[in-house]
């Protein structure tokens, strides 16, 4: 994989992008998103948040590898993409609901261009403040559960498994916190999913499909960081 794992990186990535781009393979990927969103969701978080961590291994080590226990991290992704379209519904329909009785200020002229991007703040800033914590916690603790059940040290043997409490325990949450939780919500998940939410429907879903590599990204990056 080190020889040829940027042509297999950005050949995985422009098949994808062909696909949501092409109008007749887009209109299928929309329709698929509408009727099936947790599939969708677990399926697109599985794949492109798993590249989004290869590019971090790549960017970290200099060189591409496989990442360690590929599959189950890929599984993680999927059930974690699961629940993001959920709290994107939740959030979104929490928010207007929240609006339309008066409790967040829109400005006061309902469909006007300040009214949409307060409603897009609010729904970022609630959801990026309250869940996102939660859930990239919750990847960082499966993912060092995983990584030490499938590493293999220097001398080539296989990585020791170790219990979730362990897991917990050894992780940096210093670092998860400042770099994690303090640079990257309000410096990009914030301004990035407030854009999302202010997009027409049929290219929010190809904002937020790209939103995957960089959540694998920089979760992996940042776990990476600190080990």
């Amino acid at each position: 994989m080190a020889k040829y794992g940027t042509v297999i990186w950005v050949m995985i990535l422009a098949a994808f992008a062909a696909f949501l781009i092409l109008p007749s393979t887009h209109n299928l990927f929309v329709s698929a998103t509408s009727s099936h969103p947790y599939i969708m969701g677990f399926i697109k978080f599985a794949i492109l948040s798993t590249m989004g961590e290869f590019l971090a291994t790549r960017i970290v080590l200099k060189r591409w590898q496989m990442v360690p226990g590929m599959l189950p991290k890929m599984f993680i992704w999927g059930v974690l993409g699961v629940l993001i379209v959920m709290m994107f519904s939740v959030y979104a329909d929490g928010v207007s609901g929240a609006i339309n009785k008066g409790l967040l200020w829109t400005g006061g002229v309902d469909g006007g261009f300040t009214a949409k991007l307060l409603k897009a703040l609010y729904i970022s800033a609630i959801m990026n403040l309250t869940f996102a914590p939660a859930f990239m916690a919750a990847h960082r603790i499966t993912d060092t559960w995983i990584d030490a059940r499938y590493s293999v040290n220097e001398k080539g043997d296989p990585g020791k498994g170790i219990s979730i409490s362990q897991a917990i325990s050894v992780i940096d949450w210093s670092g998860f916190f400042k770099f994690v939780v303090g640079k990257t919500i309000p410096l990009f998940w914030i301004p990035a999913h407030t854009i999302t939410f202010l997009l027409p429907d049929t290219y929010k879903v190809i904002f937020a499909a790209s939103l995957s590599i960089v959540l694998g990204l920089i979760l992996s990056f940042a776990k990476m960081r600190t080990d």
